[in-house]
């Protein structure tokens, strides 16, 4: 008896892990999905970089934010800054092909583990940077191009929990 109520409870257990689905598709692809849907829907919120001063502000809400960018040296330019609230890996996904580069609070550099120029998931992605961040301020520091705007949206690697 005990057999059976045990092979009836690991089938059972089996039959619902496999109707809530187990999504097989690597985590980059889901994530990518996600940036790009608020990448082409927003909602967004428009704001200026600066190349001085303190930057405006950008968050990984879920939001798009349209970013003019500045005159500087060598084209346009200028900084965000990102306040992270825990330490894991963030995806930046961009517009537009433009360089990016970031710095912690005392304005060293951070190094970006994993660039792309797009994603088999979206053709509207055209910058993908995965960067491993500690709890604190960050600046993103954008071109010098001659892209006078560029979109960021800014996701958590892992996706393990989330909810809109």
């Amino acid at each position: 008896m005990h057999k059976k109520l045990l092979t009836a409870f690991l089938m059972s257990t089996a039959l619902l892990t496999a109707a809530c689905g187990d999504d097989t598709s690597p985590p980059e692809e889901n994530v990518d999905t996600e940036g790009c849907e608020h990448l082409r829907e927003g909602p967004s919120t428009a704001i200026t970089a600066t190349t001085s001063g303190t930057p405006p502000s950008v968050a990984n809400n879920h939001r798009r934010y349209d970013i003019t960018l500045v005159d500087g040296v060598g084209g346009k330019s200028g900084s965000v800054s990102f306040a992270a609230s825990e330490a894991t890996d963030y995806v930046l996904y961009t517009s537009a092909d433009v360089a990016v580069a970031i710095s912690d609070s005392s304005g060293a550099a951070v190094a970006i583990e994993e660039s792309a120029k797009s994603s088999p998931s979206c053709t509207d992605i055209k910058g993908r940077h995965v960067v491993p961040l500690k709890v604190g301020t960050y600046r993103f520091t954008f071109g010098p191009t001659t892209a006078a705007s560029v979109n960021l949206v800014i996701e958590e690697a892992s996706h393990e929990g989330h909810e809109h």
